[in-house]
C-alpha cells in the first residue's frame, strides 16, 4: 500500500453514503478544496538561478493550456497533451492526483476547472463510460477517452485508478467519488477475473502491446499493439500468449488494497477483509511466479512457460504498487537485490538521466531512439510514478538526485515533452512541446526538492548518483 500523504478522509453521516451506493443522482463536486488566488504561493527553488522560475511558470501555462473538454464527458479533463488529445487510463487519473496535490501553487483561471475539479474529472470520466450492467463487456473500463472515441481495445492500466481515486478522496473529503470509485472498481476488478485470467493462474494476463502501454517496446515484440477485432477479451492467436504479466498484476493488487481501504471507509469490514486476502494472494503470485533471483528482474511468463526476458520498466511498476515488503525477510532480500543490481546499477537503470525504459545493458535496447519508444527511453510518466514508491523503499536520496537531474534536463529549453535520451538528457524533438507529464514532472518534483533540506545541497545529489551494496 502507498504511504499516506493525505489526512484521513473524514467520514459523513453513512447514511448519506448508503444513498449514493444505491444510485442516488451524482451531486456537484463539493466546493471545500478550492484554493483562492491570493493564497497562491511559490516553492523555495533549490537556487537563485532564474531558470526555476522560468520554467516553473511555463509548465503551469502548458498545465492550463492542456485542460479541455472531450466530445464523450461533459466536464473539463486535463489532457496528456502534445500529440495526445485525450486520457489514458494507465496515467490520465494518475496525473489528475498530482495536479491536485498543486492546487496551493496553482493561480485560479476564469473558466477553468481547479486543479482539484479537474482530478476529480479525470476519474469520474472513466467511471461515467463504464460499460453498465447488462451491456456486452459489462464492468469494463475505457482504456482511454479521446477526442475522437471512448477505447475498449486494451487494458492501458498501470497506476491503480482505484488507488488515485482513493488518495485524492482522502484529500477533498468526496464521498459521492468514494463511493463510485469503489463500485466502479469492483466491476473492474471482477471484469478483469473473468477475462483475464484465461489459465486460471490468479494472475494478470497480457494480450497486446497496448495492455500495458508500452508502445514499441522490444517486450512485444512481435504482438499486435491492440486486441483483435478491438475488444480487449479477445487475445491473439500466437502460441506464446496470453502471457502472465508482473506489472498489470501488481495493478490489481494496488487496486484491491486500495478496495479494501474504501470498504472500511464505507464501513463494509467484511468486503474489506476479503480484498485484503485476494490482494495478498496477487502479491504472493507475482513474486513466486514472476521473479528470476538468476538476474534479479520481474519478466513476462509466456503461455509456454518461458519468461520474456527483457529488462525493462515492469521492474519499477512492481515496485510502484508496493508489492516487496520490507518487514518480510524474502521481500527485502530480493528489493536489495532489484535494487543495487538494477534499478541502481549505473550499467542498467541507474543512467545519467534515470530511469530508461529498458536497461542501458539489455541487449534488446533501441539505439537511435526514436519517438514515443519504451524501448530504451526515459520516460516522463516514469519519473511521475517514482515518488510513489522511491521514498517507501528508503531511496530518498537517491530520488533527490533523480529529481535534480530532470528539472535540470527539463529547464535547459523550457520545453515539456515525454522522452528523453537517458545518457545525454534530450528531449526528443519529432513532437510538440506540451506534454502533461512532463509538466507534472517539473512542478512536483521542484516542489518536492523544496520540501527537502539535504535535496538543497550539492553533495547529497552527488552522494546519490553512487551506486549503493
Amino acid at each position: 500500500m502507498h504511504e499516506k500523504t493525505f489526512s484521513p478522509i473524514k467520514r459523513r453521516d453513512f447514511l448519506k453514503l448508503a444513498t449514493l451506493a444505491a444510485g442516488a443522482t451524482l451531486l456537484p463536486s463539493s466546493a471545500e478544496a478550492e484554493t483562492s488566488a491570493a493564497s497562491i504561493k511559490t516553492p523555495a527553488f533549490p537556487d537563485k538561478n532564474p531558470r526555476w522560475q522560468r520554467t516553473w511558470d511555463a509548465a503551469i501555462t502548458a498545465l492550463a493550456g492542456n485542460i479541455r473538454t472531450l466530445p464523450f464527458y461533459s466536464k473539463p479533463v486535463l489532457i496528456e497533451g502534445a500529440v495526445y488529445p485525450g486520457i489514458w487510463q494507465e496515467c490520465g487519473p494518475h496525473e489528475g492526483l498530482v495536479y491536485a496535490t498543486l492546487a496551493e501553487y496553482i493561480p485560479e483561471q476564469p473558466g477553468l476547472p481547479t486543479p482539484f475539479e479537474a482530478a476529480r474529472n479525470n476519474h469520474m470520466a472513466f467511471f461515467a463510460l463504464q460499460k453498465p450492467e447488462g451491456a456486452d463487456s459489462a464492468g469494463q473500463l475505457p482504456d482511454a477517452v479521446k477526442m475522437s472515441s471512448v477505447g475498449f481495445s486494451q487494458l492501458q492500466m498501470v497506476v491503480p485508478i482505484a488507488a488515485t481515486a482513493w488518495e485524492l478522496s482522502q484529500l477533498t473529503g468526496d464521498d459521492e467519488l468514494l463511493v463510485t470509485a469503489y463500485h466502479a472498481c469492483s466491476r473492474w476488478d471482477a471484469w478483469l477475473r473473468q477475462y483475464r485470467d484465461t489459465r486460471k493462474t490468479g494472475l494478470v494476463e497480457g494480450f497486446c502491446t497496448y495492455d500495458t502501454g508500452h508502445d514499441h517496446s522490444p517486450r512485444w515484440a512481435g504482438i499486435p499493439n491492440a486486441c483483435p477485432g478491438g475488444d480487449a477479451r479477445n487475445c491473439p492467436d500466437i502460441p506464446s500468449m496470453p502471457r502472465l504479466c508482473p506489472d498489470l498484476s501488481a495493478t490489481v493488487y494496488g487496486a484491491r488494497v486500495a478496495l479494501a481501504q474504501m470498504a472500511i471507509a464505507l464501513g463494509k469490514p467484511d468486503e474489506s477483509a476479503r480484498w485484503q486476502q485476494d490482494a495478498e494472494t496477487i502479491r504472493n503470485l507475482i513474486i513466486e511466479r514472476l521473479y528470476d533471483p538468476k538476474d534479479a528482474a520481474f519478466y513476462d511468463l509466456d503461455a509456454q512457460n518461458k519468461f520474456v526476458r527483457i529488462r525493462g520498466d515492469v521492474i519499477t511498476r512492481v515496485l510502484g504498487e508496493h508489492v516487496l515488503k520490507l518487514d518480510n525477510a524474502r521481500d527485502k532480500s530480493i528489493f536489495e537485490a532489484v535494487w543495487t543490481r538494477q534499478i541502481h546499477n549505473p550499467k542498467a537503470f541507474w543512467a545519467p538521466y534515470p530511469l530508461p525504459s529498458i536497461a542501458l545493458d539489455d541487449p534488446t535496447f533501441v539505439r537511435p531512439i526514436p519517438r514515443n519508444s519504451w524501448g530504451g527511453a526515459t520516460q516522463a510518466l516514469t519519473a511521475l510514478r517514482a515518488p510513489r514508491w522511491m521514498p517507501h523503499y528508503g531511496k530518498q536520496e537517491a530520488l533527490d538526485h533523480m529529481m535534480h537531474q530532470w528539472c535540470e534536463a527539463i529547464s535547459r529549453h523550457t520545453e515539456f515533452r515525454q522522452q528523453m535520451d537517458p545518457l545525454t538528457g534530450d528531449f526528443t524533438q519529432a513532437d510538440p512541446s506540451g506534454y502533461s507529464p512532463a509538466a507534472l514532472v517539473y512542478l512536483d518534483y521542484t516542489r518536492r526538492l523544496s520540501k527537502s533540506s539535504d535535496a538543497t545541497k550539492p553533495a547529497a545529489a552527488a552522494d546519490a548518483s553512487k551506486p549503493t551494496a
